[in-house]
């Protein structure tokens, strides 16, 4: 294999060094204290499976968003999911109401405050994606930009 284009172990280092770091800065600049990461997690799932839904994260969804999905997108058993959006819930970024389609079930869906964490969220993200591409030529980040969007397409079809 050709030095350099080994994309396993290198996004698997990517991976591990901004798993930790970026979490507790986003935390700290959007929350004001870096121990809330998990609101922002949960938020972003809470988004992601409503878009993957083809509903909108927000009130009027058509597609219920469950505790069992958000436990799914972020890789946790559903007692640990439980806990961070009944956490999201009480912190007021989501609101948690019964299913219309399954009484058992509860649907979940941002609030006000959440949706205002997401943008703050996504806007972090993308300041943090052009500083570290700042010296690239712009078509080559367009075109990074483009695989990260391929990759996460297919990871979360």
């Amino acid at each position: 294999m050709e030095e350099g284009s080994d994309g396993g172990p290198t996004l698997f280092r990517l991976v591990r060094f901004w798993s930790r770091r970026w979490a507790g800065r986003a935390s700290e600049e959007l929350t004001g204290e870096s121990r809330h990461v998990q609101h922002i997690l949960v938020v972003e799932a809470v988004a992601a499976n409503a878009y993957l839904a083809g509903a909108a994260p927000v009130a009027g969804a058509h597609e219920a968003v469950t505790v069992g999905t958000v436990a799914h997108q972020l890789g946790l058993d559903h007692s640990g999911a439980s806990r961070m959006v009944r956490d999201a819930v009480e912190a007021g970024y989501l609101a948690r109401a019964t299913s219309e389609h399954d009484r058992r079930r509860a649907s979940l869906r941002l609030t006000e405050s959440g949706q205002e964490l997401l943008a703050g969220a996504r806007q972090w993200q993308r300041q943090a994606f052009e500083e570290l591409t700042a010296s690239w030529a712009e078509h080559d980040r367009r075109r990074f930009a483009g695989y990260l969007q391929r990759l996460a397409d297919d990871v979360g079809a």
